[in-house]
């Protein structure tokens, strides 16, 4: 029976780096949680627009510097934002940071339905294209990146939407063959992408009824393309209430038996003193 491993996701926003780090330095010390998350965005999509937001690379590799033992990423990184080759270089010194201990979290980025993600394009002078292209050219950079991790000379890459001359990245990651690779989304276009090239895929939760027709959908892309379908872990995002811890509780037993043993626990802010230890007892230690 696989192990359930629970992690905790707290949002750079609207909150100061110190409060994050030390949600993180103490959650680093509770061994009932195995992994921590960022987001990925570079404009406040919730509370105050004009809030201080922490732009999400950069502040992992802090975090990265002073934690030891949890694996860490990005729930998930836009596609859209950083050039695949730029953002392959990105994760690998992440990985030589923290010590080999990088989930790589990528998704299409597109939310065309959330006007306050779609601002943050314009407002850094992003292209925003429709998601077809995004989700194609999602298939590329997985691609791209990891021939970037795993290449041992300089390539060429030509693909529709990516085009590279003497691609190489010098040092590589620390792990071998290279980070596990998650794919976050919930769209069948995603979902074939993950079948070729996930080692997680991660979905938001709510509606487990939807989640597990997506995880039988993405059953059937791997089938297709002659993969085992167990090969790819199954993980969730699932919303904290601090009140009503017994929510939360019910839907980590509702996804469990559906096969989603990977678990990230989103924290909303201001976090408590003693989150993390509260987290443990609370939701954690009940479930397993």
């Amino acid at each position: 029976m696989n192990r359930t491993r629970f992690g905790i996701m707290t949002a750079p926003m609207q909150v100061g780096y110190e409060d994050v780090l030390r949600v993180w330095r103490e959650a680093d010390g509770v061994p009932e949680i195995e992994h921590a998350w960022l987001f990925d965005h570079l404009l406040p999509i919730q509370g105050d627009i004009n809030g201080p937001i922490h732009e999400g690379w950069t502040l992992l590799s802090a975090l990265a510097a002073r934690t030891h033992r949890l694996r860490l990423g990005l729930l998930v990184t836009s596609n859209r934002f950083r050039p695949p080759a730029v953002l392959a270089r990105i994760a690998a010194t992440v990985d030589i940071v923290s010590g080999g201990r990088l989930d790589f979290g990528i998704g299409a980025g597109s939310r065309p339905g959330h006007p306050l993600a779609r601002r943050e394009y314009e407002a850094h002078g992003l292209p925003f294209h429709d998601f077809r292209h995004s989700v194609e050219s999602l298939a590329e950079a997985c691609t791209v990146i990891r021939r970037m991790w795993s290449e041992s000379e300089p390539f060429d890459f030509h693909g529709s939407h990516v085009t590279l001359t003497g691609a190489y990245c010098n040092p590589k990651p620390v792990q071998r063959p290279h980070p596990p690779i998650l794919l976050g989304g919930r769209s069948a276009a995603l979902l074939r992408v993950a079948a070729e090239h996930a080692d997680l895929w991660n979905i938001p939760g709510g509606d487990i009824d939807d989640v597990v027709r997506r995880s039988a959908l993405l059953d059937r892309y791997c089938a297709e393309v002659g993969r085992d379908p167990a090969a790819i872990t199954r993980s969730i995002h699932l919303p904290v209430s601090y009140d009503r811890p017994g929510a939360t509780r019910q839907a980590v037993g509702e996804a469990a038996a559906a096969g989603f043993h990977h678990v990230v626990l989103g924290l909303p802010a201001p976090y408590p003193e003693k989150v993390a230890r509260w987290v443990a007892d609370e939701l954690i230690t009940p479930s397993l």
